[in-house]
């Protein structure tokens, strides 16, 4: 099983995904550091990304998963896959993929944004994020107001119940 942690930058991907993997005995994939150089460099000088130098990055994201499959193991992979678009080249619609959508307020966020540091994420990035974003028809809904062992918790009862 693979699952996918979406949502905009500052939501809290990493921070669950490395708990939820932790508790699942699975393996973390930071989809954030998949990245390349060069867009990590336009992200860092308040660039966003295009639709289309999202592609390589979530081929990446996709390797990394098949790996994971090829090896049965369980993954977590945090990737803010806002598009639609994204989300088809991910695979998010796979029978072995559960999607996880991390929301919350834009206020909520742009605080928990204005307060991360070591990110080469700037802040005044958020609006393009919700800009692109694309909420999910299908995914588990998880608002990301509360604790992140409260949302882990969550996840683990979504998961028990998909593998049921």
């Amino acid at each position: 099983m693979i699952i996918i942690l979406m949502g905009v930058s500052g939501c809290g991907k990493t921070a669950v995904g490395q708990i939820l993997a932790e508790r699942l005995d699975a393996v973390f994939v930071e989809g954030d550091s998949l990245h390349s150089p060069e867009a990590v460099e336009k992200m860092s000088q308040s660039i966003p990304l295009t639709e289309d130098e999202r592609v390589p990055w979530l081929g990446r994201i996709r390797v990394k998963m098949n790996q994971l499959r090829m090896q049965s193991k369980t993954g977590v992979v945090a990737c803010s896959a806002l598009s639609r678009h994204a989300r088809r080249l991910l695979g998010a619609d796979d029978p072995d993929v559960v999607l996880v959508y991390l929301y919350g307020t834009r206020e909520l966020i742009a605080d928990r944004l204005n307060q991360r540091t070591g990110h080469y994420m700037p802040p005044n990035l958020l609006d393009s994020q919700f800009d692109a974003l694309q909420e999910p028809d299908h995914a588990l809904r998880i608002n990301v107001d509360q604790s992140v062992d409260a949302i882990v918790q969550q996840i683990i009862k979504a998961v028990d119940t998909y593998r049921a």
